[in-house]
Parts: structure tokens; sequence; C-alpha cells
């Protein structure tokens, strides 16, 4: 084995990537808030979409901020009225980005009412008139409400609450057009979805919204690939590819690099540092695996491309810092392989982002929620050193993971079995 030539992509990384970012809603320096109900309450479509930005864009500084709680409308609910919502729970963390999903509640789990709907509408335009007033320059993403389970299940009454929703979701994009906001279809896409999992797993389908209202692991993951999708999400992690015969090779990379080529008759090895690292997927989770096999999620959000062109024909063993990773033909080899959806290092670095995405949230909504709201009225001096104390704990676990989001390089092998 000699090490042979290698020609890289990515001595234009840096212009490539500042173009990806700049397509990106989502700017360095940004702070979000995601407001809502329940959904937004349960904490996974919101900590998947900030674990994504994190690991996707490792360079730039956005910090997230978690503000759901259940049962509310727009006029607010169990966390005061909408303007004591407002205040303390989003204005306080002065958001330069805000989204809005509300609407489950507000429809009333029942057919059409014009005058729940016009409250709605109300309510909605009070909410997006206060926050341009009290939040000049913050940037808006409405919410088209995600959807009521009525694929797996039967609709409750004629016509199903589904498409109630949808109706009040027609309204939040009119609302967002008059208003110069983004929107987010958090419904359509997850229906779809739910149909084409219902048709290859009719029960699991029924687990991607277990009770019809809250979607589990895998109907957020679908719902925050729409929102991410709204905002212009890049697909590519990296995209590497690698001609060989013999023992020449070389290499072209987008938003990764190659280093330490080397080529012989029966393995092709390389050093590869990739700028980003792939979503973390729980492979193991029998949801987020239906989720995806009936998604476009992978492919549209989550590519970790290799192609190797020139393998003698065969079957090859992929290992990564000397352990196997999976088995591959000399064809699919060629036509590219999707690392995402793979157990690697890379995978393990980006589950261990998310671990500690949802730890530093779990300190907020315990400094919020337990300790904030249920003492607000309380005059010991300790409730805000206690408040300090949690805002230091969870910036800790902050800076910790940022520190794991930054990529390594890895050695990959590729050998003829």
């Amino acid at each position: 084995m000699r090490t042979v030539g290698v020609v890289l992509g990515l001595f234009l990384l840096a212009p490539g990537l500042a173009r990806a970012e700049g397509k990106f809603y989502l700017k360095s320096g940004d702070r979000v808030v995601f407001y809502g109900d329940s959904i937004t309450d349960q904490r996974l479509y919101t900590t998947f979409t900030e674990s994504f930005v994190l690991t996707r864009f490792p360079s730039m500084t956005i910090t997230f901020v978690h503000s759901g709680w259940g049962g509310d409308r727009v006029t607010g609910g169990g966390g005061g009225p909408i303007d004591v919502r407002l205040k303390r729970d989003v204005l306080a963390y002065q958001p330069t980005v805000m989204t809005i999903m509300l609407g489950m509640n507000d429809a009333g789990y029942q057919p059409f009412n014009k005058g729940i709907f016009e409250t709605y509408a109300k309510g909605y335009e009070h909410i997006v008139a206060t926050m341009k007033a009290q939040a000049p320059g913050l940037r808006l993403t409405l919410i088209v409400p995600s959807p009521y389970d009525d694929v797996t299940r039967e609709p409750k009454f004629e016509g199903g609450y589904n498409n109630v929703l949808l109706r009040y979701g027609e309204f939040v994009k009119e609302l967002a057009k008059r208003e110069g906001a983004t929107v987010a279809d958090l419904n359509t896409s997850v229906v779809d979805a739910t149909k084409k999992a219902k048709e290859v797993d009719p029960k699991g389908a029924e687990g991607l919204n277990p009770d019809r209202v809250h979607p589990g692991t895998g109907g957020q993951l679908l719902m925050a690939a729409a929102l991410l999708k709204a905002w212009n999400a890049p697909a590519i992690v990296s995209d590497v590819s690698i001609e060989t015969t013999g023992e020449k090779a070389t290499a072209k990379a987008e938003n990764a690099t190659v280093s330490e080529l080397q080529a012989s008759e029966s393995s092709l090895s390389w050093t590869e540092q990739d700028r980003s690292l792939p979503f973390p997927l729980n492979l193991k989770d029998q949801a987020v695996a239906l989720a995806l096999k009936a998604s476009d999620f992978a492919d549209t959000l989550d590519r970790q491309v290799l192609a190797v062109k020139g393998l003698k024909e065969g079957t090859y063993t992929l290992s990564i810092d000397g352990a196997a990773v999976g088995t591959y033909k000399d064809q699919d080899l060629a036509s590219g392989v999707n690392l995402a959806t793979v157990e690697t290092p890379m995978l393990k670095q980006a589950l261990q982002v998310h671990d500690l995405t949802l730890r530093h949230n779990s300190i907020h909504f315990v400094r919020w929620r337990q300790v904030q709201v249920p003492l607000q009225s309380e005059s010991s001096p300790n409730i805000p050193q206690a408040l300090n104390a949690l805002d230091a704990v969870e910036n800790d676990l902050v800076v910790v993971q940022r520190t794991q989001t930054q990529p390594s390089a890895h050695r990959f092998e590729l050998r003829r079995k």
C-alpha cells in the first residue's frame, strides 16, 4: 500500500459553508424562543431542532429557550394570561426569533365553530402585534398546528378534528403573509408520513401520535423536519467522493477534508474531518425508525454521503477508527451510501450533543416551572440566588454542549472481504 495524491474540494469549504449559512433562516447570535402549548411543552420537536442547528452549524452561536405550557391557548392558560406569558416567558429572554404554535386547544376538540375561531384569530393577532411592538426586529415563525391523528384511528365526528385544525392553519398562513412572518406547516407533511407509516406498519403508525394529540419521538421528529425545511435547513452533513484504480486514488469533498489517502488492490483508507455532525438519530427507537422509513428526512436533511468508484467487484467492510460500521457491495458504494443513518463515531458524538440539549433544557424547566413561577409571590431573598444558581448550572451544560459539537478527524478504511 502506498500514499497517493489527493484532490480536495475543501479549499472551497469556507465560501461554500458561508453560502449554506446565508440561506439558512437562523444566524449566528440569534436567540430562539419556542412558544406554544403542551406539544411544545413536550420539548421534543424543539430539542430536535436545537440539536440539528448545533450539529449542522457548529461554528454558529445560537441559543434556544423552550417556553411551551400545557393547555395554553392564544389567551394564555395555566402559566397566566397571555400578556403575562409573553412578558415573562418570551420577552424576558430578548429573543431575535420566536416560533408560535397554538391551536390544538383553541379549536375545542369539536367541529368548526365560528365563534371559537374568531376568539383564536383575535388572540393570535394580539400576540403578533404585542411581539412586534415590544420586540422590534423580532423574526416570527408562525406554525400551522400539528395534527390531531385522524389517520390511524377513525375521526370522532364527520370530517375529523384535524380538518378543523387545518382551517385554523389557513388563518395562520394568511396572518404570516400579512405580517411578513415566516410560516411552517407542521401538519401536512406529518399526516402524509403517517399515512405511509400506516401502510408499512399500522400498529407502529399509531405510536407516532399515541394519544392523537401529543406526538411521540417519531412524530415530533417529523415536526422538527417540517420546521427546519421552512427555515431552509441544508441537507448535506458532508459529501465525500473517491475514485480509485488499483493503487491510485483521488478524492473530492464537500463540507469535509480528506487526507492521508492510501490505496491498494484490496483496501482503501483515508483520514476524514467533516465540518458538521449528522443529526442525532436514535436508531434503536422504533418510532424514529418508522418515521425515517415513511418520510424523506434522511434525503432532505441528513445526508452524510460516501461514494467510492472504481473498486473491484465484491463486498467491502467499512471501518471507522478501527471498528466496523457496515458492509457494502461495490456497486452500492459507487452509487453512494448515507452514513448519517449508520452507527458511526460521528453519530455517537451527535447523540452526546443531544443528551446535553435535553439536560440543559431540563435544568431550565426546573428553574422556570418549579422555582420561578410557583414562588413568584414569595419574598425570600434566596429565590433570586436559586434562580441564578440554576442559570449558572444550565450555562455550564451549554458550554459543554457547544464544545461537543466540534467534529473530530476519523480514520476510514474500506477492505474487500
